[in-house]
């Protein structure tokens, strides 16, 4: 697969770690196998491997959405889309957007207490390994959903592109967002350490793994405002891929000038012939 390029901060912050959460899977299978082996060979089953998969896999399946989204590789619809004008495709374009941008209002605004409340008072699984699971899948969903929004809206204006200035407010918008929300919450993080009522129970380790976390996606967002502040995008090039399908077969001569399918005894036998680049006609043939 070819990947979309990376423009803007937004587009910069799901690409940097999408490189890591790729490795995600491959640390499931290895501690599936790990549970495999230790419950069938040595007998000695873990506690910890079944919520830890539950863990990681839920944080994938959460935010495997975001690459998607900026890879445009999202599953759609393109019965009408494929036949309509280029301009009601901007349209189309427009109301999905804002489509996902009403959506992802809605669940923050609706699950932000819940999630407040379970990150706040750090709640476990409630199993013997209790991992806490609720307090920190709760508010990941609602972040992804605000990156997915903003998502949404740099590929409107990169995929139909939109003047210079537009494009940089919105940068600077999204960039300012995603860095405020972050240095917001890192003094909340080291604010307390004590586990009195009302205070954040959240171990030491955990906020100093969540403070690195948000200070590397400070930076990535900053790279990402510095290295393409000024880069106009490449513009969304539409591929009419049966044209494109029915170019290649011509210059096996297996459709004529005139629309008529005549293929060669050598595509028929499932060895086509192979065609000169340069000349498109078939190599051998004079």
């Amino acid at each position: 697969m070819i990947e979309h390029e990376t423009t803007g901060p937004v587009d910069r912050l799901n690409w940097s770690f999408s490189r890591v959460a790729m490795w995600a899977p491959a640390f499931i299978v290895a501690i599936i196998f790990y549970e495999v082996f230790m419950r069938y060979v040595l007998f000695r089953p873990t506690l910890w491997v079944n919520e830890m998969s539950l863990w990681v896999g839920g944080a994938i399946y959460v935010t495997a959405g975001l690459y998607a989204m900026q890879q445009r590789s999202h599953i759609r619809i393109f019965i009408i889309y494929d036949i309509a004008p280029k301009w009601l495709r901007k349209v189309f374009d427009t109301i999905s957007a804002l489509c996902v941008c009403i959506f992802a209002f809605a669940v923050i605004y609706g699950g932000f207490g819940e999630a407040a409340a379970k990150f706040w008072r750090w709640e476990a699984f409630g199993t013997a390994f209790d991992p806490p699971i609720p307090a920190t899948n709760k508010p990941l969903i609602l972040a992804t959903l605000l990156v997915l929004g903003l998502q949404a809206v740099s590929n409107l204006i990169r995929d139909w592109p939109a003047k210079a200035w537009v494009r940089k407010t919105f940068d600077l918008i999204a960039g300012g967002v995603l860095i405020g929300l972050c240095l917001w919450a890192i003094p909340i993080l080291f604010s307390e350490f004590t586990d009195v009522e009302g205070s954040l129970k959240m171990p030491l380790k955990w906020r100093i793994g969540v403070g690195v976390i948000l200070l590397i996606s400070i930076a990535i967002v900053l790279y990402g405002l510095i290295k393409d502040f000024n880069r106009t995008p490449t513009p969304m090039v539409i591929v009419d891929e049966v044209e494109e399908e029915a170019e290649v077969l011509r210059k096996i001569n297996v459709v004529d000038e005139g629309g008529e399918i005549t293929p060669p005894d050598a595509v028929l036998s499932g060895n086509p012939p192979k065609v000169d680049a340069a000349s498109g006609k078939i190599k051998g043939d004079r």
